[in-house]
């Protein structure tokens, strides 16, 4: 690691303004959950094409049909959890950069796939190579911001999870819809080399380490580290990460309302354009355009959130809110007659339960050391996936029983509500 000496660095930077490496690097978060999430996203257009099924052999079966996102949701909660303190001795750099080598392998496996399980292998890779991932951007906010700007820093890139789905929703209909859904593979791997090659390039896993941050920025950024108490110089064993969050009931507490956002995230995600078609009856083409409504105003109101949360400094009072007009979002549009209001109510579902995403980040930030903190986020980013996975196959299942889809909806309705509870005590708690 480079010991770079801020002193030094002043004497000669002292006429300059601070520079704004910090901001480069949560574009290339951005740029990287994006292309994630593109390739993860893909399998719910899949899901409604005709030729895929009929290629993989599960037309009819809804609930093979939920396995294609539950067996990548599993293999990514497992990987969060057993992967992720790796994260704190490779840097998130190296680490980030061998998940991107590894979900490339599983989108050409993917993308040759001639049988359901080979299918359901890739998918498997791609549910570890991502959930390595994923809490290693955690990392690097930790690390290159002070927390007065955590929460629009985490928007930022956390956006980036919404922007996807928007954009990849209409374009892969229409790739489907007239070449194969075998070229959508083609095009995610081509994108993927995009983050890797800036991760490789262009980022430090700290800003004392980066050539590209000039004293003022350094000493800015460590200022506000140290206010907050976060920096950690000495090797710790593991049993001394997982001390800090392991005896911690509010970090539990999160844990668990993070799982009910992630069970309830999957389950719409995974449905959202078979609903659309099979139960709403919108063409092909109005499908792939209604089903990115919902990601689009989803990247409004985590915006607004971001800026919610650094404005009145609580995270709390937001995770309780949101969790409560999704859930009430979601029994409306499963109840109401009219296909587009039920769209309409969809994507303010998607919008109210993706809209403190990035406060749970925030709060969890706040709660746990930076040398712990790669590895309670595996945790918590784990075991929300993990038992996530189970949602799509629960709904498949809630719908074969009833051969209705809004059935499989009302069943995230509950979930939303115990996650406001949950939020509830942690805002008594004045977080």
């Amino acid at each position: 690691m480079s010991t770079v000496n801020a002193p030094t660095k002043l004497a000669s930077d002292t006429e300059m303004q601070p520079t704004r490496r910090r901001f480069f690097i949560v574009a290339v978060l951005f740029i990287g959950i994006m292309v994630a999430y593109l390739d993860r996203v893909n399998v719910t257009v899949l899901a409604a094409n005709d030729h895929f099924l009929l290629d993989m052999g599960i037309k009819g079966q809804p609930v093979q049909i939920g396995m294609m996102m539950s067996a990548f949701l599993a293999a990514y909660g497992l990987a969060n959890v057993t992967l992720s303190p790796l994260g704190d001795y490779l840097g998130p750099r190296k680490a980030m950069a061998f998940c991107i080598v590894l979900w490339t392998v599983s989108l050409f496996i993917g993308g040759f796939a001639v049988s359901f399980s080979m299918f359901i292998t890739a998918r498997i890779l791609l549910g570890i190579g991502e959930g390595f991932y994923y809490p290693m951007q955690s990392l690097f906010i930790k690390n290159w911001f002070p927390p007065q700007e955590r929460g629009r820093a985490n928007a930022a890139w956390i956006i980036g999870q919404s922007l996807a789905p928007a954009i990849a929703m209409p374009i892969f209909t229409y790739i489907i819809g007239n070449y194969s859904w075998r070229d959508t593979f083609y095009i995610c791997i081509a994108l993927g080399l995009i983050p890797l090659y800036l991760l490789w390039f262009h980022t430090k896993d700290t800003p004392r380490e980066s050539k590209k941050v000039n004293a003022l920025e350094l000493q800015y950024i460590e200022e506000g580290l140290a206010t907050g108490n976060v920096q950690v110089k000495d090797k710790q064993s593991f049993l001394q990460r997982i001390k800090p969050f392991a005896l911690n009931y509010r970090y539990w507490l999160l844990v668990l309302w993070y799982v009910c956002l992630q069970f309830m995230f999957w389950g719409l995600v995974s449905w959202l354009p078979t609903y659309l078609k099979s139960a709403r009856n919108f063409s092909w083409t109005e499908m792939g355009w209604m089903a990115s409504l919902p990601f689009i105003l989803t990247v409004m109101t985590k915006a607004v959130n971001g800026w919610l949360n650094d404005r009145i400094g609580r995270s709390a009072p937001l995770l309780c809110v949101t969790m409560l007009l999704g859930a009430s979002s979601i029994y409306l549009a499963a109840t109401v007659s009219g296909k587009y209001l039920s769209a309409i109510l969809l994507s303010c579902a998607f919008g109210f339960t993706s809209m403190a995403t990035s406060s749970a980040w925030t709060l969890l930030q706040g709660l746990i050391p930076a040398k712990s903190l790669s590895t309670a986020a595996g945790t918590m980013n784990g075991l929300a996936t993990g038992f996530s996975s189970l949602s799509p196959v629960i709904i498949g299942f809630f719908i074969s029983l009833s051969g209705s889809y809004s059935t499989g909806l009302l069943c995230l309705v509950g979930v939303g509500f115990l996650a406001s509870s949950i939020a509830a005590v942690l805002v008594a708690h004045k977080y």
